[in-house]
């Protein structure tokens, strides 16, 4: 129980730690610095670990996995549609 509440927390940091960086794009709405060939390979990767974790989720462990992880997608995604919708 307690190294699933520790993946929560730590996977909610990791997930939260984006939007800063989301809310400073849609405030200035200037992604001149940001690569979206980082934030696709960050996607991919994320990705792969999404399927990983329904796989895990399917066996009744990894709960807390799959939350996070999914989080962390969408944030990518939102990341990646600021920059196509951005960039000049």
């Amino acid at each position: 129980m307690i190294y699933a509440v520790m993946q929560l927390i730590g996977g909610f940091i990791l997930a939260f730690g984006w939007i800063p960086q989301i809310i400073q794009v849609i405030r200035t709405k200037s992604v001149a610095d940001l690569s979206l060939k980082t934030f696709g390979s960050l996607v991919a990767g994320i990705g792969l670990m999404e399927v990983y974790a329904v796989h895990i989720a399917q066996g009744g462990v990894g709960i807390p996995f799959l939350i996070t992880n999914t989080l962390s997608l969408m944030l990518m995604l939102i990341m990646i549609g600021c920059i196509l919708k951005y960039r000049k």
